[in-house]
């Protein structure tokens, strides 16, 4: 094979071993998923015809004890090996939980602006985020400052604007058929509600739509990324402004409107038929929040010997309601 070719990668990395210093202890054959590393004769070998071939993830330098293999290609290179926090330097799970039981959706912000260096500091956090197949397909837009966030809104409510006059009634009932039951009652009975909401609010002064946030980074990726990319990204950068001391609120709806915007689209340099990504919005909290809530899935179902059950028959886990 040649590679996996997507929009910002093509081709294969290219893999060096430093027989000098490779101890053949076949630790980076056995990560290698892109295929092109094994073990023969006790010792490495480079095919690149293997599978995938060389796809960049870096995983081979990384576990080599001995510093013996280099990768360069696909937007990646020894330069971007970094040093692995040590054990003490990690969030255990107490602290992990500690920090996403105390975040909460954040929607009043105090009047001052970010300090650009958390804007950094929160977009070098989302970018450690899992990016599928290597280089990521992952891009953001970042409006820093409130001026700049307002136009974005401005932009998005004339999308809005235009879907109101196409679902509003008796128009709506034409594309009654073309719609799923769920889908019309959504747009009816949320969709439809929510922008007149927002567009009543920017008349009024108001903004329903970003709630004055000084800062809002919208994740989208290329059409050949895997949908998730984004919304993963955002997580991490959502749950970076948590722990920076930061309220913050992911929002979906901008990624509806810019994706059928091709306007929107064609302003923003969005990628060719880029996916649908998502917005989050942060800011210094203006109102303190004094509990955590607990939150459930709807449903967990295990399979697996150790509940005693056969993977036809699951166990439910049961939940207090």
């Amino acid at each position: 094979m040649t590679g996996l070719n997507f929009g910002r990668g093509g081709g294969v990395a290219e893999v060096t071993i430093d027989a000098s210093l490779c101890n053949a202890c076949g630790l980076c054959a056995r990560v290698c998923k892109g295929a092109p590393l094994y073990m023969e004769g006790g010792s490495v070998r480079v095919d690149q015809s293997r599978m995938f071939g060389c796809i960049a993830c870096g995983h081979c330098m990384t576990v080599c004890p001995n510093d013996a293999i280099t990768v360069r290609g696909r937007d990646f290179g020894p330069e971007d090996m970094l040093a692995l926090p040590t054990l003490a330097q990690r969030a255990d799970y107490d602290a992990l939980r500690n920090l996403l039981l105390a975040r909460r959706s954040v929607r009043e912000f105090k009047a001052h602006e970010l300090e650009p260096a958390l804007v950094e500091r929160i977009l070098d956090a989302a970018s450690t985020a899992p990016m599928g197949v290597p280089p990521s397909e992952v891009g953001v837009l970042v409006f820093e400052g409130r001026a700049a966030v307002k136009a974005f809104r401005d932009d998005l409510l004339q999308v809005l604007v235009g879907w109101r006059k196409m679902f509003a009634l008796p128009v709506g009932w034409a594309m009654r058929p073309f719609m799923s039951s769920a889908d019309y009652e959504a747009m009816q009975e949320f969709v439809l509600p929510a922008i007149e909401k927002y567009v009543e609010g920017a008349r009024e002064g108001e903004d329903w739509f970003f709630y004055d946030a000084p800062l809002a980074l919208y994740f989208y990726a290329s059409a050949q990324a895997d949908m998730a990319d984004p919304f993963i990204s955002a997580t991490y950068a959502m749950l970076a402004g948590q722990a920076l001391g930061l309220g913050s609120c992911m929002l979906g709806f901008p990624g509806y409107a810019m994706k059928q915007s091709k306007a929107l689209q064609a302003k923003y340099a969005l990628p060719a038929h880029a996916q649908q990504g998502i917005v989050v919005i942060f800011g210094y909290p203006a109102i303190r929040h004094r509990k955590a809530v607990r939150r459930r899935f709807a449903r967990v179902q295990v399979y697996g010997e150790a509940t005693g059950q056969n993977t036809s028959n699951p166990q439910e886990l049961a939940r207090d309601q």
